[in-house]
């Protein structure tokens, strides 16, 4: 899931847009990155998909792209850097041979169908390998995660105000504002413990006054043979968790059970090993020394957050388990990306 607060910083109208624009245009985005040859650019996408189309009613933070923008930007990857896959890096770590200065690595969260019906075509066009991270207890079912559910929800209702877990009410007379309201309470809710969580989202449909058909989310998310697909055409699966959860607010054993059950529920329908774990939400307070242990433990090689990147080969090299990724939205145009993908991002809080 998305997280916001990797949205950049850099405004995105007026005057300081088309000076970002001027400098991607001119090459002084890219000033300096000789200096950062020998480095790991990871990239974070969620869905390929247009959340402006008439009758979008999933959570829009979460687009990373439109099918349009994705292929531009893969196309920026192929003229800067050297896509590899998770298996490059994983023998890199192991010493059995060399990355490819500009190294950059293509990451999916979630497990989205759209990664197979958008992204993987493209992905295949260019001959570009991936991995996408699975949360394993949505792959192939009608289970939506708590903010699709909210999403539909709120685009549905006929009713104008929310109540949030702190008892405010919040409401809303357009589009916009009904946009912010929901966005700020799923905000809300990822602060919640677990079980307090799903209990404020199973409530909501009842609140707003709406009624979700069956299986509406059935093909929201891919299903094992599909993967399995993938899988067969340069595309890595990692793991996710099970359900999702923000690792560091669960107890230890749950982290434990969460983490290693996603490595064998993939390793299980694709008869492949998992190499990689990305941690729901990624941020600093998401992780700690404890899980990065876990994670090691239940036999993955690297895993991933969500700071900003990019990161020095020495960097991964001496702590594999809490590798930089990019957060990518559909609010970001190629100059955004380019900047993004710049060293300097690595500073940006």
């Amino acid at each position: 899931m998305y997280n916001n607060h990797t949205k950049p910083t850099t405004s995105r109208s007026g005057l300081a847009g088309e000076i970002l624009k001027l400098a991607d245009q001119t090459g002084l985005i890219r000033a300096g990155r000789r200096l950062f040859s020998k480095s790991l650019t990871v990239i974070n996408y969620h869905r390929i998909d247009d959340p402006h189309q008439p009758g979008f009613d999933s959570f829009k933070p979460n687009i990373s792209a439109s099918p349009h923008m994705f292929a531009e930007q893969m196309d920026y990857l192929g003229r800067w850097f050297n896509v590899v896959s998770v298996n490059d890096m994983a023998q890199w770590l192991y010493g059995k041979h060399d990355l490819p200065p500009y190294a950059a690595l293509i990451t999916f969260d979630d497990g989205y169908l759209d990664n197979y019906t958008q992204a993987y075509p493209i992905l295949r066009k260019k001959n570009f390998p991936a991995v996408i991270f699975l949360t394993t207890g949505h792959i192939g079912t009608d289970a939506p995660f708590y903010w699709d559910m909210a999403a539909y929800c709120f685009f549905h209702t006929s009713k104008d105000h929310v109540t949030f877990p702190d008892n405010s009410e919040r409401s809303w007379s357009e589009t916009a504002q009904k946009d912010s309201v929901i966005n700020a309470w799923v905000g809300a809710l990822k602060l919640l413990p677990d079980s307090e969580k799903q209990n404020w989202a199973g409530q909501l449909p009842e609140h707003l006054n709406v009624s979700i058909p069956d299986n509406y989310f059935k093909n929201l998310m891919m299903n094992w043979e599909q993967a399995r697909e993938m899988n067969q055409n340069g595309i890595e699966f990692g793991g996710h968790t099970i359900n999702h959860p923000i690792l560091s607010r669960i107890s230890p054993e749950s982290a434990r059970m969460e983490i290693e059950g996603s490595k064998l529920r993939i390793e299980q329908e694709t008869g492949r090993d998992v190499l990689s774990f990305a941690y729901p939400n990624g941020m600093k307070n998401d992780l700690n020394p404890t899980l990065e242990q876990l994670v090691a433990q239940a036999g993955y090689k690297a895993a991933f957050t969500l700071s900003n990147g990019p990161s020095s080969l020495r960097e991964v090299k001496s702590n594999p388990f809490a590798i930089r990724r990019i957060f990518i939205s559909h609010t970001h145009t190629m100059a955004h990306y380019a900047a993004l993908t710049n060293p300097i991002n690595r500073y940006r809080k």
